[in-house]
């Protein structure tokens, strides 16, 4: 009997969802792979961003490893972690503030460095909470240090 539910689910598993393209079910699996880590004693959120990046292609991987280290210069208190597969960064509640997504992740023309609702970004009634990137010059560097910066605190 065992068998034939095991048998059921492998099944069952193979069907195509009409209502999540593969990606998109490939980052569930992904979250859901990052809570049961996360939940785990000695979790440790640095290790996985690095990985993560680690497996990006090399200009994303370049962007990733810049962003990491201009998140952790200009707001310490950020922690990271992985969120759907990609380098995030949460505040002291574990709310998401910031995060980078590869080009590559979602098959797009540019990377994405983008914020939550829970960055204090606010600028009237309405501001941005995202931008592409391609590549990053030394001005664009300061910026996103800035909007770090502004947003953690």
């Amino acid at each position: 009997m065992k068998d034939t539910k095991t048998a059921k689910r492998s099944a069952g598993s193979r069907k195509t969802s009409s209502v999540l393209s593969d990606m998109e079910l490939a980052a569930m699996k992904e979250t859901l792979r990052e809570r049961k880590a996360a939940a785990r004693p000695g979790a440790d959120g640095e290790a996985d961003v690095l990985a993560k990046i680690a497996e990006m292609p090399k200009s994303d991987r370049a962007m990733a490893e810049r962003i990491h280290a201009i998140v952790k210069a200009s707001a310490p208190a950020l922690k990271p972690k992985t969120w759907y597969g990609m380098p995030a960064y949460a505040n002291e509640n574990g709310k998401l503030i910031c995060f980078f997504k590869s080009a590559d992740k979602f098959k797009s023309r540019y990377a994405t460095f983008g914020f939550e609702e829970n960055a204090k970004l606010d600028d009237g009634d309405m501001w941005a909470t995202s931008w592409a990137l391609t590549k990053l010059t030394a001005a664009d560097e300061a910026r996103i240090a800035g909007l770090v910066k502004k947003a953690a605190g």
